[in-house]
This record gives C-alpha cells, structure tokens and sequence, in this order.
C-alpha cells in the first residue's frame, strides 16, 4: 500500500505537468508517433541496419548489461528461496574395530544413521515476501537499463554513420574542389607564360589549390577515425566500414510530435527503470520494519538410527524430533531503526531521482524538438548561403576571364564558395543528428 500511494502520488504530479505540455502539442492523435516506430523503421538505410543490428549483438556494453539481468534472475531466486523450507538429509555409517588390551578383547562395532532434517522460518510479517519483490523489481529495472543501453547504442551508431557519410562528402568536395582548382591554375600558368597576366595571378591560383589540397589529408584522417569508432560501437576490432546511402539520400523522420508527451512514462526505458528502483526501495522498507516483530522458526529431525546396520531400518531404530523456536529482539542499540530511517531515505532517494528522471526526459525531448526545428531553419538558409556564393564564383571567374577584375576576386569568392559547400554538408549533418537526438528522447529506439 505504501509503494503504491508513493508511485500514484508521484505520478499524478508529473500528470498534472503533463496536461499543459500535451495541450499546446500537435493533436494528431489517428497518426502513430515517430516514438512508436521501431529503429528499423525510421532508418531506411539497409547497411546503417546491418550496423545496428551487429552493434546489439556485439557491443560490449549491450552484453555487460545482459550479464547485469543474469544477475538480477539469480539474486531474484536467491531471496525467493527464503520464503520457503529447507531440506537437508544426511547419512553416518561407522565400522569400528578396537584390538585386544589386556584388559579388554578385541571387538568390533557397527552403526548407521539415515536422517532428514526441515527448517522453516514462518513469514507472519512479510520480511520475505517484500524481499523478493524488491528482487523482483531489481530484476525488471536491469531489463528496463539494458534497453537503455540499447536506445543509446542505437543513437550513437546512427549519429557515427551519419558523421562518416558526411565526413565522406566532404572529402568528395574537397577532392572534386582540387581537381577544379588544379585545371584552373594550369590555364592560370597559360596566361602568365603568354604575357596575358602576372605571377600575382599564379600566386593566387596556387593558394586556391592548396587550400583543396590541405583539406584532403585532415578530411581522410577524420574518415579512418570515425570508422574505427564505429567498429569499437559494433564490437570488433578497428576495421573499415561499409558504406550505403549518401548522406543526401538518408530519408528524414516526419514531423513530430504525433502523440502525446505523456506516453514518454511509459516509453522511455530510463523512466521505467527509475520507476522500478523506486518499488524495490519502497520494498526493501517493508523488509526493514520486519525486524521489529519476532522471527518463528520451525525445525524438524526424523531418520534412523542404530549401533548394528542390520537393524538399522527396525522399529526400534526411528528417531525424530521437531520444535519451534521464537526470537524476539529486544535491545540493538537503534539498529533496526537505523536500518529504517536507512530504508526510507532511500527510497526518498528513489522517488526523487524519478522525478528528476521523468523532467530530464521531457527536456531532451524539447532540446531535440528545438534542435530539429533550428537546424532545418540553419540548413535552408545555408542552401542559400550556398547557392549565392557559388554564382559569385561563376561570375568572377567570367569577370576574370573577360579581363574586368583580377584573380583575388575569383580567390575570394572560390574559397566562400568551398567554404560554403562544406558549411552546407555540416548544416545537413546537423539536422540528421537532431533526428537522431529527438528519436533517442522520444526513448523507442529499443525495439526491432
């Protein structure tokens, strides 16, 4: 009864708070949220799937947690077992022989014993039963952890795929930039031999061109490294990675949000988790305040026992006892209420860490809202930024040619213009990382 007002109680005030979140949100309630897509859903790219999958086989984090659920099982029937008797038989059979003295002759003696022996610590006040719940919910928060771990592998191989397509974008301008600039700076030389223009000019050229050609080097450095962050994210050893899609042919999350805020209690498996860590603590009071009544034991003994084995099994030879025994505490020294303020602070501790989780929860979910809207507001402008200073370049380069101005206007708007192409790919690059960001908040990327 105490776990569930707690749980209620903190849940009614998170509702509360909800109602004027989900009322300014988009009232699509007929269409299914993005958040209730699974991963394979939301990422089109067949080799960005092939990815992920391998990531949650391998990961080492993923199998650490499952190791944590494995623990969680046998630490569950560990306490459970205290709920019920223990059983126990034994066996003694004894062949003696003593030599002659000379006092005594020699003799020899025989005896056996077979029993089977029962403890029972009767539950009158719940100890165990409380026990094994809080096990119990241990149990269900390392399952609800371990798909946490898996949201988050989710999120960070897809963001390592989506830096690597765009790291590998960049190059292809850096490299496809340097050809261009090269091819210029051949007629550049043309010129300069003919008399038609200086050595400023060749100057000039020479800077676009090694501009391109530094790029190339930092940009492949990059491109090796990201992809041994994402062998490490798979599991293996650093390696290269296969390539799909573009990073303009990724297909982009629809708009969200479709459903309510609110669904996020049930979806996000950090706020499940919280949730269960805080019936273990409300448990775990339960098994605390036990400690004030008395412990009732009942213990039994039956089996056979005689100093000759062939009379072992003989009427005569049945032994048994039982008894019951209780145990009532009378001075510790505050121990047990120690152990009870302990209990409780704990799961003060609890409640509180799951509402901090639950308004952590809704904060990454408007960051990523934020994030997605701004960086499509940032990639549309800088498409125009783009667009622009690539005429600026084409129209210099005719200026140029047509005698009207100098090189150093074509240098300045060259390097605007490459400038601007790779201000483009990160401006692109950005608004797949805020889908990735919000897909992760919306806390569904779990499933299969």
């Amino acid at each position: 009864m105490h776990r569930r007002t707690e749980l209620q109680k903190a849940r009614r005030q998170h509702t509360a708070h909800l109602s004027g979140i989900d009322a300014g949100a988009d009232r699509k309630w007929d269409t299914a949220s993005v958040g209730d897509q699974k991963w394979r859903e939301v990422y089109q790219d067949e080799q960005l799937r092939l990815l992920i999958q391998t990531a949650i086989q391998q990961n080492f984090d993923v199998r650490i947690a499952a190791t944590r659920v494995l623990a969680a099982q046998a630490q569950l029937g560990i306490t459970r077992a205290d709920q019920y008797p223990n059983v126990a038989a034994g066996a003694v059979l004894v062949d003696q022989r003593t030599p002659q003295s000379p006092v005594a002759p020699a003799f020899e003696v025989g005896a056996g014993q077979l029993s089977v022996s029962a403890g029972w610590e009767l539950d009158f006040w719940g100890k165990f039963r409380r026990a094994s719940e809080a096990a119990r919910a241990n149990l269900v928060a390392s399952e609800w952890a371990r798909q946490e771990v898996i949201v988050t592998l989710v999120a960070n191989v897809s963001a390592a795929y989506f830096q690597l397509r765009a790291l590998d974008l960049e190059l292809e301008i850096s490299q496809r930039t340097l050809a261009c600039r090269q091819e210029s700076l051949r007629l550049t030389h043309i010129l300069a031999d003919g008399g038609s223009t200086s050595m400023l000019d060749v100057r000039q050229a020479e800077q676009l061109v090694f501009t391109a050609a530094a790029e190339i080097p930092a940009f492949e450095q990059q491109v090796e490294q990201q992809e041994n962050l994402i062998s490490i994210l798979l599991g293996k050893n650093p390696d290269t990675v296969v390539r799909g899609q573009k990073l303009t042919e990724q297909a982009r999350l629809p708009e969200v949000p479709s459903g309510r805020t609110s669904s996020l209690l049930e979806r996000r498996p950090d706020i499940r988790a919280a949730e269960q860590q805080l019936i273990a603590a409300n448990a775990e009071i339960g098994v605390a305040k036990a400690a004030y009544f008395p412990q009732i034991s009942l213990t039994g003994t039956a089996g056979f026992e005689s100093n000759a084995l062939t009379r072992l099994f003989s009427g005569p030879a049945g032994t048994w006892s039982y008894g019951t025994s209780l145990t009532q505490p009378i001075f510790t020294a505050g121990r047990i209420r120690s152990n009870v303020r302990l209990a409780e602070a704990q799961q003060q501790t609890s409640l509180l860490f799951y509402q901090q989780t639950i308004q952590g929860a809704f904060r990454n979910v408007s960051d990523a809202l934020v994030a997605r809207r701004k960086s499509n507001e940032f990639r549309a402008q800088q498409e125009l930024l783009f667009q622009s200073a690539q005429d600026s370049a084409r129209l210099s380069h005719m200026r140029y040619t047509g005698g009207v101005t100098g090189y150093l206007e074509v240098l300045t708007n060259e390097t605007n213009a490459f400038n601007a192409e790779l201000g483009l790919v990160q401006a692109q690059l950005n608004e797949y990382l805020a889908s990735v960001q919000l897909y992760q908040a919306l806390g569904r990327g779990w499933q299969q």
